[in-house]
């Protein structure tokens, strides 16, 4: 089969899986599904999870860095949002702490596990992985405000008993969270956007021409002719079509979730990790393919980027929607999960400073998101 060939049944393939799995979804939608039923909405939910990654490409490929890692992060944000809100609607008081689950695993899968991957699948080919520490460190400093604003400050407050704001603190942090997230987006695409675009990385001596140096094949497919201004509008509705059923199909499969968490044994906020790995996979495998590419400065636009949006803008949506959700609402985090967020933080920032990782500082990244997800487990 010839390479043109394999494109057009490529583009096919990705044309018909997303508007497939949006039909399961409404096929689906309020249903009990046997355990047949299920297994076809997880084949669903995996195509449209690779659909979503090649039309995030085409968009970001019309429009360029970091427009493109943009409207992948906003898009599956906007969608995780909806699906928290609607969960923690129908859930009642067992989903008081699933926004909270939710946004906390998002920040370690983005900051540890999608950055970690970057780094080590970029130094594993190249030796060392280069990118912007202007932007990278901005981005890193507004997620840690962001995260201990909105989830550790709860924990210390003092005006309710629990891990809870009051309506006025509330209404701060989601203010506050909104207004650090538009001033991120203004700074990343205007002010000063070139602090977010692709390094020119340069071939090790010791390397050979097209073993992963600026010449292999792989990079240069980043200088393809862009898309046509129809197929980019075309493959972005066909994105936010597969981020619909994404989430749609997650859910749908969340109560088989939910009830495996529960017959095993495993603590609730395993439910919240399980919806995070599922929404943040489109952008995880998007961050390693553009990471392979020498596009690393992408690969850590989508990560911190899919931080901030989790954050910035959960918090207001769960606010606004707590005038008729029922229940409480518990954002602040236990001691263990801080001393996790205090640990990516620091680490963070030393492998940002430089503008270069190793194989190391990639590793380090993929033991703290290990970590994490065993504490998960066994708390």
């Amino acid at each position: 089969m010839s390479t043109a060939t394999r494109r057009s049944a490529l583009t096919d393939w990705t044309l018909v899986v997303p508007l497939v799995a949006l039909v399961a979804l409404i096929l689906s939608w309020g249903r009990d599904l046997p355990a047949l039923g299920v297994v076809l909405v997880a084949l669903c939910l995996a195509g449209a999870v690779l659909a979503a990654v090649h039309h995030a490409e085409v968009v970001a490929h019309r429009v360029g860095e970091p427009f493109g890692s943009l409207v992948l992060a906003v898009a599956v944000t906007v969608i995780e949002v909806a699906l928290i809100v609607t969960l923690m609607a129908d859930g009642g008081d067992k989903t008081a702490s699933l926004a909270r689950d939710t946004v906390f695993a998002a920040v370690m899968i983005t900051c540890n596990g999608i950055v970690g991957l970057s780094l080590f699948v970029r130094a594993l080919r190249n030796r060392v992985a280069v990118f912007n520490p202007e932007g990278s460190g901005a981005a890193l400093a507004t997620v840690a405000t962001l995260a201990v604003l909105s989830l550790v400050l709860p924990t210390f407050t003092t005006s309710k008993p629990g891990p809870e704001f009051s309506t006025a603190q509330l209404t701060f942090a989601a203010v506050a969270s909104l207004a650090l997230y538009g001033l991120f987006v203004a700074v990343q695409t205007v002010r000063h956007r070139d602090y977010f675009l692709p390094v020119e990385t340069e071939r090790p001596a010791d390397e050979p021409d097209g073993q992963g140096g600026q010449g292999s094949q792989g990079e240069n497919e980043d200088h393809a002719v862009p898309p046509t201004a129809r197929a980019a509008l075309i493959s972005l509705g066909l994105l936010v079509v597969a981020l619909v059923a994404v989430v749609g199909d997650a859910k749908a499969v969340s109560p088989t979730i939910e009830k495996g968490v529960a017959d095993a044994g495993l603590p609730n906020a395993v439910v919240g990790v399980i919806i995070a790995l599922l929404v943040l996979l489109p952008e995880t495998l998007a961050a390693v393919r553009a990471a392979r590419r020498g596009r690393v400065q992408t690969s850590l636009n989508l990560a911190y980027g899919s931080a901030i949006a989790s954050i910035g803008l959960t918090i207001p949506a769960i606010a606004l929607a707590s005038i008729w959700l029922s229940g409480p609402l518990l954002l602040g985090l236990g001691p263990v999960h801080m001393v996790l967020l205090a640990l990516t933080v620091v680490v963070s920032a030393l492998t940002i400073a430089p503008g270069r990782a190793t194989l190391l500082q990639g590793g380090v990244h993929i033991v703290l998101l290990a970590a994490y997800l065993f504490l998960a487990v066994s708390p």
